[in-house]
């Protein structure tokens, strides 16, 4: 009898087993559906980490109770070895960094932090965390002045005076977003890239290294725009039905919408990416999309990825809201290698964390 239940169980654990496998395929080859036809299902990359510790957990249960069961979620995971690797990377740690090799920085900086000016004796956390960095490159995103006129305020001319160690350097404002280049090297020519957005954008720089042109692309792409705090926080707080039914419908809605809007922006980067003459290529930012997406796909297929080849861990990026993904990224071409690629949790001065990594030629 206690036998007949305990097979009855595992084909109900076996049945539940199936589903987050097929759930996690889905997830894991979501980036190869077309957002424009099937938004809701292209972005079901996000959830790829949940499944992924739910076919965890089962294999870990049949490995301690029906151990020829374990072999099935083995083999899913072992389909989804290129995903995992993408999402979680386990390098090890990396000590060696060529003596000349290039240090990249990108990050996200919500403003700078605008109220709060550079002094010496009170400084502005992010412009202290750029100007320690030593970075040779620091792409930056939402870079935009508010109040140039008042001292209250960081300014840009108060910012450009402050990062003297950068002599050359490219602003471009778009609607309530900016974009900022620091470069230890001669920006030769900057261009905002072609595509269809009212405050989102792609800044194409030319960077004179050496006998070389480094070709680096800064990114802002689509927002998700999950900043409705109070209906997710009603939600959980009063989980009744039709409100958790809403609010979900509210919730796959934006992220569905701003899946398709980000294709399009990718698709243009692509192909600006493939129409470049240049061999060495760095494209970084804010892609507001997870490394298992259409976005990271599109954009990064014959680029490297600096943190899958280099980095550990989750490398969680964006840091507000409860939603905690890694959706700044920095990619370059094979004709470079990548070095020490880091996502740095210890400045929260911003809703995104900075990424860096080192570069130099092969």
């Amino acid at each position: 009898m206690l036998k007949s239940i305990g097979n009855f169980l595992s084909w109900i654990l076996l049945g539940a087993n199936t589903l987050m496998a097929i759930l996690m395929l889905l997830c894991a080859f979501s980036p190869y559906i077309s957002p424009y036809t099937f938004p809701i299902l292209a972005c079901t990359g996000l959830a790829f980490p949940i499944f992924l510790a739910l076919n965890l957990m089962f294999l870990l249960f049949w490995l301690i109770f029906r151990r020829r069961y374990a072999l099935f979620p083995l083999i899913v995971m072992f389909v989804c070895i290129s995903q995992i690797r993408a999402y979680i990377p386990l390098n090890g740690p990396q000590s060696y960094i060529p003596d000349d090799a290039i240090k990249i920085l990108s990050y996200n900086v919500m403003a700078y932090n605008h109220d709060k000016p550079h002094k010496k004796d009170s400084p502005n956390e992010i412009v202290e965390y750029m100007l320690n960095s030593h970075a040779d490159i620091i792409c930056t995103q939402e870079a935009i002045f508010y109040q140039n006129d008042n001292k209250n305020f960081l300014t840009e001319k108060s910012l450009r005076s402050t990062m003297a160690a950068y002599p050359y350097y490219s602003h471009y404002k778009k609607g309530t977003n900016g974009w900022n280049c620091f470069s230890r090297y001669p920006i030769l020519s900057a261009r905002l890239i072609d595509y269809e957005s009212a405050g989102n954008g792609s800044m194409a720089y030319e960077l004179k290294v050496g006998a070389d042109t480094l070709l680096v692309i800064n990114n802002h792409l689509e927002s998700n725009k999950l900043n409705d705090k109070t209906a997710y926080r009603d939600m959980i707080v009063n989980p009744q039905e039709d409100k958790v039914k809403s609010t979900s419908k509210l919730l796959l809605r934006k992220v569905a919408d701003a899946v398709s809007i980000r294709a399009a922006q990718a698709d243009s980067i692509a192909k600006y990416i493939r129409e470049s003459r240049h061999k060495y290529i760095v494209v970084c930012g804010d892609f507001n999309d997870s490394p298992v997406s259409y976005t990271h796909r599109v954009i990064g297929e014959g680029l490297n990825d600096a943190f899958t080849d280099t980095g550990n861990g989750l490398g969680i990026s964006f840091n507000r809201n409860g939603f905690y993904f890694r959706i700044d990224h920095i990619l370059a071409s094979d004709s470079l290698e990548i070095y020490n690629c880091k996502i740095d949790r210890t400045i929260k001065a911003s809703d995104h964390y900075p990424i860096s990594c080192y570069i130099r030629k092969r």
